[in-house]
């Protein structure tokens, strides 16, 4: 079960990460092509879920690793399931039916939930 979340959990981590940051680093016209719905959004909001992504990627990794407060992965987890179906949410409002991504992403981190319950 905890090689099954290593895995899991990593794969997820490495995608947030990356996600996270671009939306930190990157200009809204640089992440245009990619994301959509960046142009009706503040920018703000923007770099705040950037950093969220970022925490919550580290909040998989870090606290099993670490040993200290590993309670936190559960979290970590559960708020990317939320993140994505809000998510879903605003593809959806917004006229974009290409949502295979993101409930793929919220099928991923229900497993991670189930599977951090192995560090509890």
């Amino acid at each position: 079960m905890k090689l099954a979340y290593w895995t899991l959990a990593g794969l997820l981590a490495l995608f947030y990460l990356y996600g996270g940051a671009l939306k930190l680093l990157r200009t809204r016209e640089e992440l245009q092509p990619m994301m959509a719905w960046v142009d009706r959004t503040p920018l703000p909001a923007l770099r705040s879920l950037g950093a969220v992504e970022v925490l919550g990627a580290l909040g998989l990794v870090l606290p099993p690793l670490t040993g200290v407060a590993p309670g936190l992965a559960l979290a970590a987890a559960v708020g990317f399931v939320l993140l994505q179906i809000g998510a879903t949410g605003v593809h959806l409002s917004r006229g974009d039916r290409r949502i295979e991504l993101n409930l793929g992403l919220v099928a991923a981190a229900a497993v991670s939930v189930w599977l951090a319950t192995a560090w509890l």
